[in-house]
């Protein structure tokens, strides 16, 4: 089963990468701007993602994707790792949230 320490270690390998702790717990962030956080218990992570495709993804798989009350204004979306299919899985979504934060020059020559 994934964990948090999946979620760093593929966080960790994408371009321009750095781990640093705000509130209490880990984030990860590209040329500045915050990507995911591994909340609470480390059995889910928060990724960006549009607020429109933040309702779909929640209607197609609600075991898999949901957003917190205090989080409901925001865009970002959180996945339960027990949920994932694999960890191929776990990397397509670190990518797209990366390529949401990353500067445009880096997520444009980033070859995944």
């Amino acid at each position: 089963m994934l964990d948090a320490d999946d979620v760093r270690r593929i966080a960790l390998s994408l371009p321009r990468t750095a781990e640093r702790e705000l509130w209490n717990i880990p984030t990860f962030h590209v040329a500045g701007r915050m990507y995911v956080t591994v909340p609470d218990d480390g059995t889910s992570f928060a990724v960006r993602c549009p607020k429109l495709e933040r309702t779909e993804l929640i209607a197609a798989e609600p075991d898999k994707f949901w957003v917190p009350a205090h989080e409901a204004n925001s865009s970002w979306v959180r996945a339960r790792l027990g949920a994932l299919e694999d960890e191929q899985e776990l990397y397509d979504i670190l990518v797209d949230s990366w390529k949401q934060a990353a500067p445009t020059d880096l997520a444009e020559s980033f070859d995944n």
